[in-house]
């Protein structure tokens, strides 16, 4: 892996632990040995609006930012929001979608609406298109607010990333009173995907 750069972006809407997710990431790069940056932009997170996290790690990084057709991998935590950043992905790149709807306040609001299959458009778009009911898997491990960590067991069990350093990471990251919740869900989306790497 030596001179290689690896571009996660995370995208996702407010409260759904993108955040989380791009710390977790992050902490399993510096555990492996490769230096890490990472970026945030929150929207109006609060209010349901658009989250996106950058992480980058490899033998030396110069900025936390991933530009367009950069991304080796987006992970979304929302439908629209996998589509929203699409232009982020590299030719040949990974798309892992959560199979969860959010409606931005646009169509709750009546004046526009939400996409008809556009998880399913984005995988006639990216070949290497994942869609993950991640949040049906969370409730099954106890808690929906896990789906962020069923993505990341995912991811791992996608890109080779050992799971050992992300469970390590994810004790070192998530709260103790989660931390149960967490751990199985990491599992559980590591083990429903281990055929994909």
């Amino acid at each position: 892996m030596a001179g290689k750069v690896t571009n996660i972006l995370i995208v996702g809407v407010g409260g759904q632990g993108t955040l989380l997710t791009s710390r977790i990431l992050a902490q399993v790069a510096v555990q492996l040995g490769h230096d890490v940056k990472v970026s945030e932009i929150h929207g109006m997170a609060q209010r349901g609006g658009s989250v996106v996290s950058e992480v980058r790690y490899g033998e030396k990084i110069y900025s936390p930012i991933i530009k367009k057709g950069d991304a080796d991998i987006i992970l979304a935590f929302e439908k629209l929001e996998a589509a929203r950043w699409l232009d982020y992905l590299k030719p040949g790149g990974m798309v892992i979608i959560n199979n969860d709807r959010v409606d931005p306040l646009p169509v709750m609001s009546g004046k526009v609406k939400y996409p008809q299959d556009i998880d399913r458009r984005v995988a006639g778009l990216v070949e290497r298109t994942l869609i993950v009911d991640a949040s049906d898997i969370a409730v099954a491990c106890g808690n929906v607010r896990a789906a962020n960590v069923v993505l990341v067991g995912v991811l791992a069990a996608a890109t080779g990333l050992p799971g050992d350093e992300v469970e390590k990471a994810i004790r070192e990251m998530v709260p103790a009173k989660a931390l149960e919740i967490n751990i199985k869900a990491f599992k559980e989306g590591q083990k429903k995907y281990s055929n994909i790497a």
